[in-house]
């Protein structure tokens, strides 16, 4: 090491564009992160710098330890992923290489020969708590998040996660906070033993300062604390059996064998727990590397990159309001318009609820109550949160009500002229800058907007049931609707937790329109023989849906399907006619609506602990086959290519109308309205990842089915010129 004059002030050790390091008359270095962006993060610069401020560290003799902290509001949140996508698409070797250079990175600060601690603000997530973890001690504010959710992306920590978490936490403890990625709140990671303190934002700094003199002086054994980090864990074989084939049988009873992170993550940790940190990571960065190639993590990663453009998209409508929204009125009550009320109520947005009867009332108020209760229970809602959104709702049978209302969201039954009557009275009684929309599945937006005399204020504002679960709001611009129309919707989505999605008026908009054509495959494999049961299997557990298209079709309602079947055949008759003896028609013929009166394609009940149960109904199985084809069996693979190409082809012509604005909206908006398995990342992804060439072969061997499965002009020019969605 060179040696310097001991320091009388503070001087810059170190400085580069995201990170500093200065160091006092003490000997204490502060290495502190402010990217030149809004937010830290692990990007190629940044972990060059990271680099070259420890060799700095190292290379002074003056420094006796170091504190690692944050300039910006959040601590680190993690890796740079649009870097990342880059670097997956590289060789295995380039990528191995990277990854080892990388993580080796915080092997070396890890390795300084003096004390360092991290001081947590904000949040630490990924490669931000990484970071964290490299240093001897951990030090967060109260309000501080710490977490390791690689999961999520379909990847696992590589910056040293799996190595250092169990040695500092125990196994078990560790392998739960990595195969979830859940976040952690300070006091519990304190409990869990990840950090070490926790204080008051204020107090950060100089607590920080003062763990560090403390270990300086001696009083704190901080070459056993990095000893620990870079031995095996401590586990006996028996221990070590018991732990990780619990925790193997846990996860893959949670994740299964689509989602392949969590899974590989708990092997990862087994075979390092009796390695040092050199063996632990060399196992790391293979695992990691293996993980970054699979589908599943193109995928999540493609869904993390498609969220940040629908946020982005919806924060820069939501900028653009001029009208702010102080009063919501929620026309038609029921368990729709409860729900609908509950979201503004919770959220702070006064809601009016009106009907025309107090029996609907009351069901829209028992329905926010029922949703608060189960808070409570959980102890998710206080009961001070339970009082205050219902006391933001105001039930009411007088049309006067709402006429200090902003926005106005028609909720009644899903009939035309229903709606239609409902919204041009509601004109009569609302300000003249009121915003009134329509809260509808499939009717014409343009259609419903010539009740009004001023069309500009209006359009469609579909929610998703149930609620308060359903993350998405599909908006539909009709062809006179106002950019201040769509701006002061949006903003109020926001407000009120959802994810807003405009999209263009069309039948179905865009997820029903997309999803009836997956329904009249459904409908059709049956017709020819397949089994329902079968097919419902399939589509769960070997293509990933919540439900089988029949289990879903009973939940949504087999009448709500037959009418929205008609409306989609009205409004697109030269692709989506119905079929003959649909057996969703047969069901409606036949009373069985599904679970909404406990008879479907299902027979439906409770089970002994009172959770919702389902058999197979014979009734239904008969009155199909005498309108099917003699039964048969159906490969996987065929059913699963008779369901997806109607919805893929559908998905594809939404996008070439300009129905949705991208690719990454469509999936989105497929995600969060009908849960599209997240590890195929949605439809344009699953398109994608197949291969636009392999999808239109595909599409074509089954083009004599009908219109729904041939595929369009431009996809087919698309595969000839070797394009894809995501990068055309």
């Amino acid at each position: 090491k060179k040696s310097l004059v001991k320091p009388k002030e503070i001087i810059m050790l170190y400085k580069g564009t995201n990170i500093t390091v200065t160091v006092d008359a003490d000997g204490i270095a502060e290495f502190c992160y402010n990217a030149a962006g809004s937010v830290n993060k692990f990007d190629r610069q940044t972990l060059n710098e990271f680099d070259a401020a420890t060799q700095a560290i190292a290379g002074d003799v003056n420094v006796k330890g170091v504190v690692v902290h944050s300039a910006k509001p959040a601590f680190i949140v993690g890796a740079d992923i649009t870097e990342f996508t880059t670097m997956f698409s590289a060789t295995d070797e380039e990528m191995l290489a990277w990854i080892q250079e990388s993580s080796g990175v915080f092997d070396r600060f890890e390795d300084l020969d003096i004390p360092t601690i991290a001081a947590i603000n904000g949040m630490a997530l990924g490669g931000g708590f990484e970071m964290a973890l490299a240093c001897d001690y951990r030090i967060a504010e109260t309000n501080a998040i710490v977490a390791l959710p690689e999961v999520k992306l379909g990847i696992m920590p590589g910056f040293g996660g799996t190595v250092r978490l169990p040695r500092l936490i125990g196994a078990d403890t560790a392998l739960e906070w990595m195969t979830t990625g859940a976040n952690k709140k300070a006091p519990k990671a304190l409990s869990d033993g990840a950090l070490d303190a926790v204080v008051a934002p204020e107090q950060l700094i100089e607590a920080a300062k003062g763990m560090l003199s403390d270990a300086i002086a001696g009083k704190f054994d901080w070459r056993a604390r990095k000893t620990e980090k870079m031995s095996p864990l401590k586990l006996g074989a028996n221990e070590t059996i018991m732990s990780f084939n619990t925790a193997k049988g846990m996860v893959y009873a949670k994740a299964g064998k689509h989602y392949p992170a969590p899974n590989l993550m708990v092997s990862t940790i087994e075979k390092a727990a009796g390695l040092d940190r050199t063996g632990a990571m060399a196992l790391e960065n293979q695992g990691f590397l293996t993980l970054a190639k699979t589908d599943a993590a193109s995928a999540q990663i493609g869904i993390f990159l498609a969220d940040q453009v629908v946020k982005g998209v919806g924060k820069k409508m939501a900028k653009q309001a001029t009208k702010e929204i102080k009063l919501n009125a929620v026309l038609g009550a029921g368990i729709m318009g409860g729900g609908i009320a509950y979201q503004g109520a919770v959220k702070g947005i006064p809601s009016i609820m009106k009907d025309i009867n107090t029996d609907a009332l009351d069901l829209g108020l028992s329905t926010a109550a029922g949703i608060l209760e189960k808070g409570m229970q959980r102890k998710k809602v206080t009961p001070a949160k339970m009082a205050a959104t219902l006391n933001n709702i105001t039930p009411t049978l007088d049309y006067n009500a709402i006429k200090d209302a902003d926005l106005v969201i028609e909720a009644v039954v899903e009939n035309p002229k229903v709606k239609g009557i409902v919204l041009a009275e509601t004109e009569t009684h609302v300000a003249a800058d009121a915003v009134i929309t329509s809260n509808t599945s499939t009717i014409s937006i343009n259609h419903l907007a010539k009740s009004l005399k001023d069309p500009s204020r209006f359009c469609g504002m579909h929610f998703f049931n149930p609620v308060h679960k359903m993350p998405l709001v599909e908006i539909i611009r009709g062809e006179d609707t106002s950019d201040e129309t769509i701006a002061a919707v949006v903003a109020t989505t926001l407000r009120m937790g959802k994810t807003p999605i405009v999209v263009n008026d069309c039948p179905g908009f865009l997820v029903n329109r997309v999803l009836f054509p997956y329904f009249a495959g459904f409908s059709k494999l049956v017709l020819d023989g397949a089994d329902f049961v079968a097919v419902d299997k399939i589509m769960e557990k070997q293509f990933g849906w919540p439900m089988g298209p029949a289990y879903l079709l009973d939940v949504v309602g087999i009448d709500t399907a037959d009418h929205a079947a008609g409306v989609m055949a009205d409004g697109i008759p030269e692709r989506m006619q119905k079929l003959d003896n649909d057996p969703v028609t047969l069901m409606y013929n036949a009373n069985r609506l599904g679970q909404k009166n406990g008879v479907g394609f299902y027979d439906h009940g409770k089970d002994k602990r009172g959770r919702p149960s389902k058999t197979p109904a014979q009734v239904a199985i008969d009155m199909i086959a005498e309108h099917a084809a003699p039964a048969q069996t159906f490969s996987p693979e065929e059913v699963i290519a008779r369901l997806m190409i109607p919805m893929a082809n559908e998905s594809i012509r939404c996008l070439e109308e300009g129905i949705v604005a991208s690719p990454a909206e469509a999936d989105m908006a497929l995600l969060y309205g009908i849960g599209f398995p997240p590890f195929r990342g949605g439809i344009f992804r699953y398109i994608d990842t197949m291969g636009l060439a392999n999808f239109v072969e595909l599409a074509d061997k089954y083009a004599h089915l009908g219109p729904i499965y041939q595929v369009s002009d431009g996809v087919r020019e698309m595969a000839a010129a070797g394009k894809t969605y995501f990068t055309a």
